[in-house]
C-alpha cells in the first residue's frame, strides 16, 4: 500500500475517531501500530539496535503520546506524517535515554517509511494499552476513560466519581504516569 493510499484510508478513520467513534479509533490504532512497529524496528536496526522488545517499548511510548496528543492533530494535515513525527521523537528520546546518539538516524523523508508492509503483531499494541488501563485502580481508570477517551470535562468526571475536581486532576495525572511507567517496562512479560 502506498503512502497516499494509507493516508486516504487513515485520515477519515482518525477524524471519525476524534469525533468519538470507538471502532474507528481501534482501527486507527491497529493500522498505525503495524506501520510504526515496522518503521521503529528498521530505524533501531539502522542505529545498531535490533531487539524486538526495544521497538515495542518505543512503540508503546509513541502510542501513548499519540493518544494524549490527539487533540493537537490538524485535520488539514496528513495523519500519517503527524503520527510518524511523534514516533520519531519518541525514538530519538529513547536513544538519548539509553546513551545512544540519535544524530545518525536518517531523516527518512522517503514517504516516512510508513508505506512498508504492516507488521504482523498489530493487535499487541492495543492489548498493551488495555493492560496498562487494567492495571489502574477502577476509580482512576474511570476518570481517565471519561476525560481522555470520552471527552468529558474534569469537572463532569469528578462529579460522576464523587470527587473534587482537584482530586480528580491528581488521580488522572497519577494514572497517566502509572500507565507510562507500565508501558515503559514492556520488555518484561505482562501479568
Amino acid at each position: 500500500m502506498s503512502l497516499d493510499e494509507l493516508e486516504s484510508q487513515l485520515r477519515p478513520v482518525f477524524i471519525a475517531a476524534l469525533a468519538g467513534d470507538e471502532a474507528a479509533y481501534r482501527l486507527f490504532l491497529d493500522t498505525i501500530s503495524a506501520r510504526l512497529r515496522g518503521y521503529l524496528r528498521r530505524m533501531l536496526a539502522q542505529a545498531g539496535r535490533g531487539e524486538a522488545s526495544e521497538a515495542e517499548d518505543v512503540l508503546q511510548e509513541a502510542l501513548l503520546a499519540l493518544h494524549l496528543s490527539r487533540h493537537t492533530y490538524d485535520p488539514a494535515s496528513p495523519v500519517t506524517a503527524w503520527a510518524h513525527a511523534i514516533a520519531r521523537y519518541k525514538l530519538v528520546d529513547h536513544l538519548r535515554r539509553s546513551g545512544r546518539h540519535a544524530g545518525n538516524l536518517p531523516i527518512d523523508d522517503e514517504a516516512y517509511q510508513l508505506a512498508a508492509p504492516p507488521d504482523s503483531t498489530a493487535a499487541e499494541a492495543r492489548l498493551d494499552l488495555a493492560r496498562a488501563m487494567d492495571a489502574l485502580p477502577e476509580r482512576t481508570r474511570g476518570l481517565i476513560d471519561r476525560v481522555k477517551l470520552q471527552g468529558a470535562s474534569v469537572a463532569e468526571a469528578a462529579s460522576a466519581a464523587g470527587m473534587t475536581e482537584t482530586a480528580a486532576k491528581v488521580a488522572i495525572h497519577r494514572g497517566l504516569q502509572a500507565m507510562a511507567k507500565f508501558l515503559s517496562r514492556r520488555g518484561a512479560k505482562p501479568p
